[in-house]
């Protein structure tokens, strides 16, 4: 087990590829200190993908290269529209994949929305499913969403957890053989937002070295101001993908400013599709990540 230093909580790994867990706000996350919901696991799909959802105490699960490592770390943020995380499909098996190609990995648990005990989440997943006629979503059904004001603070919550997690991993990068100055975040549609917002609104401390925003998403990015110290970013989505559309428009504002990105368009794929094979044009997408980032020299 590794040491580190200052205030940081570590936890027992919960399997052989997770090293550690370290909670980010030792002292509590500002802003949700009176928060009294209680943490949860449920299952997504039939597959038996998990999720987890009334997050109180943002973390990161560690994942170590277990051979040679690159030295670029990756901060990594499911997705779940803010009322959950996607935890198995859009995040440990990316960080799986991440770790056995050398690339340490943190898995980010950021603030979301309650969703109530087990069984008013189950209602609410039941009330969803009847109102698709059945039909379950890829990550599974969910609550219906917060307020505009409620998703507005959850928003502002999970983008200072993603930028808290940069600055955690920078802070310890020799305790972990990583390079401070290769740490990137990713992110899955509501993840996608969080990483974007590290893009655009950092400090030194916290900058990413890259970003990838997977099917992000992103309000108004016609009004986006991009910084003069803008990271590479490798924006990717589905052409039928119907609740993200931010990508191309993210993509332009880059390159008009003359900030270096890439962006791919799958003909197919819808939101959501995460990391296991549904037999569409985006499988095998995250080789296409790995591309880019051995032309940015990270892998």
């Amino acid at each position: 087990m590794m040491r580190i230093g200052l205030a940081l909580l570590w936890l027992a790994a919960a399997a052989a590829a997770q090293t550690d867990v370290v909670i980010l706000w030792p002292n509590g996350a500002p802003g949700s200190e009176g928060w009294t919901q209680n943490e949860a696991v449920y299952q997504q799909n039939a597959a038996g993908l998990k999720g987890v959802r009334n997050i109180v105490k943002p973390s990161l699960t560690v994942y170590l290269p277990e051979g040679a490592a690159t030295g670029t770390s990756v901060v990594v943020a499911p997705g779940g529209g803010f009322r959950y995380l996607s935890w198995d499909s859009e995040g440990t098996m990316v960080a799986d994949w991440l770790q056995k190609h050398g690339v340490a990995a943190f898995l980010l648990k950021y603030r979301v929305m309650d969703t109530g005990t087990d069984e008013e989440f189950a209602a609410a997943q039941e009330r969803q499913r009847a109102g698709r006629g059945g039909a379950t979503a890829a990550r599974g059904a969910a609550a219906p969403p917060p307020s505009p004001g409620a998703q507005a603070e959850i928003r502002k919550m999970a983008a200072a957890d993603g930028l808290k997690a940069i600055e955690v991993v920078r802070e310890h990068a020799a305790e972990w053989h990583a390079d401070p100055a290769k740490v990137g975040i990713m992110g899955f549609s509501a993840g996608g937002y969080v990483a974007m917002q590290a893009a655009l609104e950092h400090t030194a401390a916290n900058r990413p070295a890259f970003v990838a925003a997977i099917y992000a998403c992103c309000e108004n990015p016609a009004e986006i101001k991009i910084p003069e110290d803008a990271p590479p970013v490798f924006f990717l989505h589905a052409y039928n993908d119907p609740v993200s559309a931010s990508s191309p428009s993210l993509f332009l504002a880059w390159k008009a400013a003359n900030k270096p990105a890439e962006l791919h368009t799958y003909a197919a794929g819808g939101h959501g599709f995460g990391m296991p094979v549904r037999h569409q044009p985006t499988d095998g997408w995250i080789e296409r990540f790995g591309d880019w980032l051995r032309y940015q020299k990270l892998m």
